[in-house]
């Protein structure tokens, strides 16, 4: 039997143990967010403020994190999250997950609250709690370069920036300095900075074991140059290359999702577009053949003239074609400060988009915002918003409460222009444009996630749905067949979740699949699964969170869209006309998971997927 071994880490004593986790569990739950459902629903960790000392944070990798398997970089950072009150998640690529799995350890569960702030140090079997005050207050690129310069180059960190510690509540979790990758999404940063817990540093050098390691070299030799051929222009542009596709397709987030076409500001503000002008390097993940991160000038805002990690393609929606700012330079300047400061830039921009709108409609005045005009493409108003949000200071301590709590705190029309699902902002994929990614994001367990599912993938062709047994007719705009791609693709994604796979893998097309995965986890681990196993353990794990979100009152009331995407339909462009039928399409979904008319999961089904 191979144990996983889990770092448990109390802050308010200052004490440490290990923890293990058989292979009967591991090969139900595989790893990664699955896993630490699994551990966060048995101990009811759904009853505690997520902000007080009993919440865990738990810090896991997936089956194959640290494994020379396509992709196996991710880390899952799980918690409740102070966003939205609910189950919430965060995965991040870069080098942290694959050194923490060269430490020995699976993963770190945090609990508790230090005195003082503190930061994690994980040298192989050697575990220290050490005294971050001096480090208290400092940006993320500051933070990470003073504890290399201390510990060596070698280690890798992940830290909060003073939006974690001041508690903003889109707050993320970031690692890799300049080249940063975010855990963004759901506000755990402002969960380790109610620990009073800065960084966590580790360094390993004790090698994974692998069953087979001729079978999965095979493997990877046979794989490899199908993803690098399928992969080419994230390699060449990253997923900002994305930006003027997804605008030809109605796909594209514009002016607070309120337009449809806007071709010549996405020519401006995409990823060829950085390539011709402020690329400096390409970054790629642990494992990684794909290498689509970009490093980038930037070359306006206060830190003009440095250099970091270029914006993906939710960024350069979100500071583009959402605020209507078709200055690339901007949006380079507003992901630099939101890596710097720790901010998730999707819920950044997300709540920026919603106070421009309601500045325009006069429900925010410049006494609200402390003189500060933000009007729609304002870049300097944008980079000031940015500031004022990661610090948690005047019109920005409203605006880092997210979307939902500041619209309620305005009340009445604001409401209207919140483009949110059970408390957490919009990623920029418009569920007008491919209708299965809005019985997604009305579903998705941490909220409007687009990675739940990839559905607008799916539909595309960018991943071939017969891998999973799906050959059926469907259209865009429909609503026929809709809930069981949206239910299948999230099976899927939730085991890329758990494995700890970068979700790009699937452009690898009808070569990547349950039953190659499970090809994989034989040739890693010695289980001979199937890929009917695959799927079955991602349906087991999405109906756990489900359940996590049950014991908190979630029910059929909160599966549904914001009124902007649910009921205004766009005018012009690719999706004009189209809004998605979410009656039908969710009496189809509750049937597919065999879950009550109420959306809630019978016990039958409990029963089938072992969860009871």
């Amino acid at each position: 039997m191979s144990n996983v071994k889990l770092l448990e880490v109390d802050l308010s004593s200052r004490s440490t143990r290990t923890k293990e986790i058989n292979e009967e569990l591991q090969m139900k739950h595989l790893g990664g967010s699955g896993l630490a459902a699994k551990l966060l629903y048995d101990e009811r960790a759904y009853k505690f403020d997520p902000l007080g000392p009993d919440n865990s944070l738990i810090f896991m990798n997936g089956l194959f994190t640290g494994i020379p398997v396509p992709c196996g970089c991710k880390l899952s950072v799980c918690a409740k999250s102070p966003l939205t009150g609910i189950w919430g998640e965060a995965t991040m690529g870069g080098f942290f997950g694959a050194e923490l799995a060269k430490t020995g350890f699976g993963g770190i569960i945090v609990r508790g609250v230090a005195e003082m702030p503190v930061y994690l140090l994980v040298e192989d079997d050697s575990v220290e709690i050490k005294d971050a005050r001096d480090l208290w207050g400092l940006d993320v690129y500051e933070t990470c370069s003073q504890l290399q310069k201390k510990h060596g180059e070698r280690h890798q960190i992940l830290c909060i920036g003073p939006a974690g510690e001041r508690k903003v509540l889109i707050a993320g979790i970031m690692a890799g300095g300049s080249q940063t990758r975010a855990a963004g999404r759901t506000g755990l940063g402002a969960v380790m900075g109610s620990k009073h817990l800065k960084a966590i540093i580790v360094k390993g050098t004790s090698q994974i074991p692998i069953k087979d390691r001729e079978r999965l070299s095979a493997y990877i030799r046979e794989f490899t140059p199908i993803i690098r051929t399928n992969a080419k222009a994230l390699t060449d542009f990253g997923t900002a290359g994305g930006v003027m596709g997804v605008e030809a397709n109605g796909d594209l987030s514009i002016r607070n999702w309120s337009l449809g076409s806007w071709t010549e500001g996405a020519a401006k503000t995409c990823g060829q577009r950085i390539a011709e002008t402020v690329f400096v390097s390409h970054y790629g993940c642990f494992a990684c053949p794909i290498r689509c991160g970009k490093d980038v000038r930037v070359e306006v805002g206060p830190y003009a003239g440095s250099i970091g990690h270029g914006p993906e393609y939710e960024t350069c929606d979100g500071f583009g074609a959402n605020l209507l700012n078709d200055d690339l330079n901007v949006i380079c300047a507003a992901n630099d400060l939101c890596n710097r400061l720790g901010l998730d830039t999707i819920s950044t921009s997300g709540v920026i988009g919603w106070a421009m709108e309601c500045y325009e409609h006069g429900l925010i005045s410049k006494e609200d915002t402390g003189g500060l005009e933000i009007h729609w493409g304002d870049g300097e108003a944008i980079l000031k918003l940015v500031e004022m949000i990661g610090h948690n200071e005047g019109f920005g301590a409203l605006l880092s409460q997210g979307v939902k709590r500041a619209s309620e705190s305005i009340g009445g029309l604001a409401k209207e222009f919140a483009v949110e699902t059970k408390g957490l902002e919009y990623a920029y994929h418009d569920p007008r444009a491919f209708t299965s990614m809005a019985v997604n994001y009305a579903t998705a367990n941490r909220g409007a996630c687009h990675l739940e599912a990839l559905g607008y993938f799916a539909e595309q062709g960018v991943f071939t749905l017969p891998a999973l047994g799906f050959d059926k007719p469907f259209e865009r705009h429909g609503a026929e067949n809709k809930a069981e791609i949206a239910y299948l693709m999230q099976n899927f994604m939730e085991v890329f979740n758990d494995l700890g796979l970068c979700k790009f893998l699937i452009r690898a097309k009808e070569a990547i699949g349950p039953d190659v995965i499970a090809d994989w986890i034989a040739a890693t681990k010695g289980w001979e699964i199937s890929g009917d196993d695959i799927m079955k353990a991602g349906e087991r794990n999405f109906n756990l969170k489900r359940m996590y979100n049950f014991a908190l009152g979630i029910t059929r009331k909160d599966d549904t869209l914001p009124p902007r995407l649910g009921v205004h339909d766009k005018k012009t462009g690719a999706a004009a006309g189209s809004i998605p039928y979410m009656g039908r399409m969710l009496v189809d979904y509750y049937a597919l998971r065999g879950w009550t008319p109420e959306g809630v999961p019978t016990k039958d089904k409990l029963k089938e997927l072992q969860l009871l």
